[in-house]
């Protein structure tokens, strides 16, 4: 009874270890930061902005699937459509799906891409990752901040002129650590969120009409990334981040179309929307980009949520916890009642002769050359041959002579073993079976 205790206590530890890494819902929904979705509630989320759009009886939807499904979606208006695309995203981008949506930009729908270049929100917190992405999608290109740039080539500098400290000098170590403190300062999640401001330069335009400022939020200190427009390009900045020179705000004519480039990710997430800047600038370009009958369409296939895949709901699923229950019942009773506990004690007969000579003949087999196996052979049999005739056992040559002019052996046994000595000598391969044969048959006859 005590094995059978034992036994249900490892089967339940067991259970809990399954249920501790398959259906934990923490697993799914524990996130350093929530993501800019449009079924978003937290901070970072976009569920404010579709629904205070749908609110004011603008027509808004959520694309799940690829950017491909824009060209044949129902629900949505051959033009006049607004699509709103948050990077870094968690999906990245296809060539042919990118390919697909700038087709539907040239027919005269709208691209609002809200790249976090000067602001690093909790899901942006690594901004390089979009390079490839901006590039693909808008045309722009993703640069470094200054700063950095700057460091890395006073860091460079010292080093190409020879005057670089030697590895592990005390200034080498100096250096080294101020960077692993620049690094966990760039890495740390700041107490509370960094506040930065775009300004619209000097001219007025529809997006920016009644429009001072607006604020974007950050849970990292931002890196201050710039993006620098193609040389056979054209890009009209719009905005810049407050006090500084740098642009954040882009617009690019595409074919009946326009791309527009915010330079700061969460304008219109739910902490920043509420801000009366943020909210006019939304307004300004819902107003001026969607037609009567179009759409605002908020990009969640990238951010991870898919119709292909939706884990969330799987486990809300009363169905999965119905299975599991079922099988782990007929597990543990499988395991508690039908399972013996312990098996009979064999014991292993002793081998034989011929088994001790199979195996290490086969161990052999495997490790000796077929040459190395003839060289040897050969020798001994010869070493044999010799004691039993009284003859020196160290002249190879005079015992083959003696071999080949011995009235009791064929000579053409005798030649074909010394081509095998021969052969085996040189380190070529020899007939192993025949060979045996042939030693055999030829001891027989000297001994009789």
């Amino acid at each position: 009874m005590r094995e059978r205790l034992i036994t249900l206590g490892c089967a339940l530890a067991a259970l809990l270890l399954f249920g501790t890494l398959f259906l934990q819902r923490s697993v799914l929904g524990a996130r350093r930061a929530s993501l800019p979705t449009s079924v978003e509630h937290a901070d970072n989320g976009l569920l404010g902005a579709m629904s205070w759009l749908r609110g004011e009886g603008v027509h808004t939807l959520s694309l799940r699937q690829r950017c491909g499904a824009l060209r044949d979606w129902r629900e949505l208006a051959p033009r006049g459509n607004l699509l709103i695309v948050s990077l870094p995203a968690v999906t990245a981008f296809l060539p042919n799906e990118a390919l697909a949506l700038d087709q539907w930009i040239r027919r005269g729908n709208t691209l609002l891409v809200l790249a976090a270049l000067r602001d690093r929100p909790g899901w942006a917190a690594i901004p390089m990752v979009m390079r490839g992405d901006l590039q693909l999608l808008t045309g722009l290109t993703m640069q470094p901040p200054a700063d950095l740039l700057a460091r890395k080539g006073a860091a460079a500098a010292p080093a190409a002129a020879g005057t670089a400290p030697p590895k592990g000098s005390a200034r080498s170590r100096q250096l080294a650590d101020e960077r692993m403190a620049r690094l966990m300062r760039l890495n740390s999640q700041l107490d509370e969120p960094e506040r930065s401001v775009l300004v619209p330069n000097r001219g007025p335009h529809p997006y920016f009409a009644g429009v001072v400022r607006a604020v974007a939020f950050s849970d990292y200190p931002p890196l201050a990334n710039r993006a620098s427009i193609p040389g056979d390009g054209f890009a009209l900045a719009l905005a810049h981040e407050g006090d500084m020179a740098d642009d954040a705000f882009w617009v690019r004519p595409n074919g009946a179309g326009t791309i527009i480039v915010s330079g700061f990710g969460s304008l219109f997430t739910n902490r920043a929307l509420g801000e009366p800047g943020n909210a006019r600038l939304l307004a300004n370009i819902v107003g001026t980009t969607v037609a009567r009958d179009g759409a605002v369409v908020f990009d969640d296939e990238h951010q991870g949520l898919s119709d292909a895949y939706d884990a969330a709901s799987f486990y809300r699923d009363p169905r999965l916890y119905r299975t599991v229950a079922v099988i782990a019942t007929v597990w543990l009773a499988w395991v508690f009642g039908a399972t013996r506990l312990q098996a009979p004690l064999q014991r292993a007969p002793a081998p034989r002769e011929a088994q001790l000579v199979r195996t290490t003949g086969l161990f052999l087999a495997r490790v000796l050359r077929p040459a190395a196996a003839a060289r040897r052979m050969l020798e001994q049999f010869l070493q044999r041959s010799c004691a039993a005739a009284g003859r020196d056992t160290s002249d190879a040559a005079g015992a083959w002579q003696w071999l080949a002019d011995h009235p009791r052996l064929a000579r053409g046994d005798v030649a074909r073993l010394r081509a095998w000595y021969v052969a085996a000598a040189a380190n070529r391969r020899v007939p192993l079976v025949r060979l045996h044969n042939l030693l055999v048959r030829t001891e027989r006859r000297l001994a009789e």
